[in-house]
């Protein structure tokens, strides 16, 4: 990332080189943003562009893999974003994977960066995306006989209202309070 003298960002030019061939060779999709590179690649190519990423242009860390949720949107619902990070060439790049809400699945990538294989658990109990090929798939963060993935949009929250001086009457009302 260069910022001009006006104050414009704009991306790194071997950044930008890395990107093209990329778009090339994998059929993927680009956007910049704040001179950010976000690929988009079809979920069977992602390990496989990510390989490439790692032995060929040197991204030798998966520096964050998390998950989106775009409900109620249904295609894609999901994105599992991969941040690569070029320690030696202080370059960053984003691999977006689009994921249908129908069948979340997505290849695992825990043979290409040992990290993701942790990442992608998690991923797998709050989100329910399934990394196909996973090593040891089970839930990380929840118990085992948990139902459901916290952090969809659509999961219950199961909360208690917030209590303000408006609704403190309503909310008194409701409230178990034990018998004498």
């Amino acid at each position: 990332m260069f910022c001009g003298r006006d104050g414009e960002i704009f991306m790194d030019k071997e950044l930008e080189k890395i990107v093209q061939a990329v778009q090339s060779r994998f059929d993927a999709g680009a956007e910049e943003f704040r001179a950010e590179a976000h690929i988009f690649v079809k979920p069977e190519q992602a390990a496989e562009m990510l390989t490439w990423l790692r032995d060929e242009q040197g991204f030798e860390l998966l520096s964050a893999l998390t998950a989106v949720d775009y409900w109620p949107q249904q295609e894609p619902r999901f994105h599992v974003v991969y941040q690569l990070t070029s320690i030696s060439r202080n370059l960053s790049v984003q691999v977006r994977v689009p994921v249908a809400a129908n069948r979340p699945v997505v290849p695992t990538v825990s043979g290409v960066y040992a990290s993701a294989n942790w990442r992608e658990r998690e991923i797998w109990d709050m989100f329910g995306i399934r990394f196909e090929g996973h090593p040891d798939l089970r839930r990380i963060l929840m118990p085992q006989d948990w139902e459901g993935h916290p952090l969809r949009k659509d999961y219950p929250l199961g909360y208690e209202e917030p209590q303000f001086t408006f609704n403190f009457e309503e909310i008194d009302l409701r409230k178990p309070y034990a018998k004498e």
